[in-house]
């Protein structure tokens, strides 16, 4: 693909954003969402799922149940896949924006 469509993906799929989809598909490294667009689709691989301890098949969630995501990356090849996260630091991050007061030197 090019770039100009990549460059599109990335500008409507920003990095660290929250995303909303449809689970498409479970497969043994991941799950597909269908995020709605005709032009790529998104993937969870395993590790992006859980903070700690292992993913089983029993805690995919059902196909065709909607699906909160943070975008973490991209395949920028044949596949036009974004990359999501669902474990719960990143939505945490995505979600709540803290502010970190500023220090004084004293």
């Amino acid at each position: 693909m090019s770039n100009q469509f990549w460059n599109q993906v990335k500008s409507k799929y920003q990095l660290g954003s929250l995303i909303h989809g449809k689970v498409e598909h479970h497969a043994p490294f991941g799950i597909f969402v269908d995020l709605g667009d005709d032009t790529v689709r998104g993937i969870i691989q395993i590790v992006d799922c859980v903070d700690s301890g292992d993913m089983t098949s029993e805690m995919y969630p059902d196909i065709g149940s909607p699906i909160g995501a943070v975008v973490i990356g991209y395949t920028e090849d044949d596949r036009n896949q974004v990359w999501l996260s669902v474990k719960p630091s990143v939505l945490q991050k995505a979600l709540v924006h803290l502010k970190i007061p500023a220090t004084s030197d004293r």
